[in-house]
């Protein structure tokens, strides 16, 4: 018996169910937003949620906007087709955070206010460097968003049947005007609570599916493996070695080092992440927050691997491969297996939370750095009598980052998610991360400097990106039809991101000004936390 029903979703699959389950997770999280919504009054509240959150609860919430669609679609998925180098998405994924724990957390919790452009602008001049750090913190949200709304796509054609181009654009165009209500009435407070809540949902869902699995092996990880070889045939036993994917050849190879190293340095230069340091009182809380992520988050890619292999074992990566969605139906497909449709739609309504509530953090990152930095900073040039018209650009830009992310994620409805993701770390790396330790280390670095590594990685990354084989050149590309790529990898990081840091160095050396002072006062402040929000050097 096939998965795979006459109508494009799947056999067995209870729509009722399925939309019934949503349907309560949406109504649930509504009621929190706007319980939130009532405290929500000022503009450190919109942006930061007033700072009210401890670091164990911002830490399950940075969890929960972490574990996107990617991670549990996208990698579950890759694991199940392409077994260890699947997995590499997750490893990647995870040691990503040791940079921003290391580096970055509690220096940027201590400098900034409400995005990364206070930051960056910190000892700079403030017009162009706000501007330039709005600009990159709007390009990787669109990327980021470009995949969570094609995970939307895929769940949609999987568990209801539709198919059709309209049918799935009108779904994810329903879940993108859920995202904007989220983000309009609760702010950063009410988005957190939606995180928290779906990071619950999805590592118990997760946890659950994973004992599952292993108990119907005896709990022995080595027969799930053996039974992924078996399931899989002939080749079978490359899902245990290196190579699945990326394989032999040169390309192959530096492909996979350009990933790699855009998913080790993007989480450090993702905008969504960043801004979660803010709403905790003290740095001391901004380190919780990460300590509790990474014991989360690297739980959850244990479960990963299991679910991955699992599904390899119970489903076959030939049936994931032939299923609408293809990789991203892995994890559906093995809920299915294991419980029927009442699971299937548990796990379906979970990565709908999922893709919600990440897609919610990520739009009002965005229109806060649009809000904050380009409207308050750049066009009033910081002289905003009334907080409140601050919060309604947000809003305003809400819905309008909302109306393009629905018509992004039409267009990239059949990609790997973990593989959109992937670019935009890469993006986030080349466009954020350089200037972020530029101006955190550096005491020489200046504001040439910061404009040519934010504008110069930024274009080199998109560039690359849209003349890659990832837009162009393969029946797996975003535009199967046409062929216009010249660069051969499909990741850019192993490119853009040393070419950031070079246009860094090199913008700085050329032009030569700095503040000795500012740069001594920055120091002080991220080192200690004097004069921070809410300061404590504790």
């Amino acid at each position: 018996m096939t998965p795979l029903a006459q109508s494009g979703g799947l056999q067995g699959s209870n729509p009722i169910i399925n939309i019934s389950v949503f349907v309560a997770f949406v109504v649930v999280t509504l009621v929190v937003v706007l319980r939130a919504s009532r405290t929500t009054k000022t503009a450190s509240d919109y942006y930061a949620a007033g700072r009210a959150f401890s670091g164990p609860q911002n830490g399950i919430a940075i969890s929960g906007d972490y574990l996107s669609a990617a991670s549990f679609l996208g990698i579950v998925g890759a694991i199940a087709l392409y077994g260890y180098d699947g997995f590499l998405y997750s490893i990647g994924f995870l040691v990503a955070w040791l940079v921003a724990l290391l580096l970055v957390a509690e220096l940027l919790r201590n400098t900034g206010k409400f995005t990364m452009g206070d930051v960056l602008a910190f000892r700079m001049r403030q017009r162009p460097v706000r501007a330039a750090a709005a600009t990159s913190t709007l390009a990787v949200s669109f990327f980021y968003l470009l995949a969570q709304m094609a995970g939307a796509g895929v769940l949609v054609s999987l568990l209801l049947g539709i198919n059709n181009p309209v049918g799935v654009s009108l779904v994810i165009a329903v879940v993108g005007v859920i995202m904007i209500v989220y983000v309009l009435v609760g702010g950063m407070k009410g988005t957190t609570w939606v995180q928290i809540i779906k990071a619950a949902l999805l590592i118990t869902g997760a946890a659950a599916m994973t004992l599952w699995v292993l108990a119907k092996y005896g709990f022995d990880f080595s027969a799930v493996l053996q039974g992924a070889v078996d399931k899989a045939g002939a080749t079978g036993e490359r899902l245990l070695e290196p190579g699945a994917k990326y394989g032999t050849s040169e390309i192959s190879k530096l492909d996979f080092l350009s990933l790699g190293l855009a998913l080790v340095l993007g989480t450090a230069g993702l905008p969504h992440v960043l801004m979660r340091f803010y709403t905790v009182p003290t740095s001391r809380e901004a380190r919780r927050s990460v300590v509790w992520a990474i014991f989360l988050i690297g739980l959850f890619y244990l479960f990963s691997l299991v679910l991955g292999y699992g599904a390899a074992a119970m489903v076959g990566p030939e049936t994931i491969s032939q299923a609408p969605g293809g990789s991203n139906s892995a994890a559906p497909l093995l809920a299915q297996a294991l419980g029927g449709p009442v699971l299937l739609g548990f796990i379906s309504a979970v990565a709908f939370a999922t893709i919600l509530a990440v897609v919610a953090g990520l739009t009002i990152t965005a229109s806060a750095s649009f809000a904050h930095d380009i409207y308050a900073n750049v066009i009033k040039r910081g002289e905003v009598a009334d907080k409140q018209a601050e919060v309604r650009v947000a809003r305003i830009t809400a819905v309008v980052i909302g109306a393009v992310a629905i018509v992004g994620g039409i267009l990239a409805r059949n990609q790997n998610v973990a593989f959109l993701v992937a670019l935009a770390f890469a993006v986030a790396a080349s466009a954020n991360l350089p200037t972020i330790l530029y101006s955190l280390f550096w005491r020489r670095f200046n504001t040439t400097g910061a404009l040519c590594s934010i504008y110069g990685g930024l274009s080199i990354a998109v560039l690359l990106i849209v003349f890659s084989p990832a837009v162009s050149g393969s029946e797996t590309s975003m535009l199967s039809g046409v062929d216009f790529h010249w660069f051969p990898l499909e990741n850019p990081g192993l490119v853009s991101i040393p070419a950031s840091f070079f246009l860094g160095w090199l913008g700085t050396v050329l032009s030569g000004e700095h503040d000795e002072a500012k740069y001594a006062e920055m120091e002080v402040r991220s080192l200690t936390g004097a004069g921070a929000e809410k300061a404590s050097s504790h």
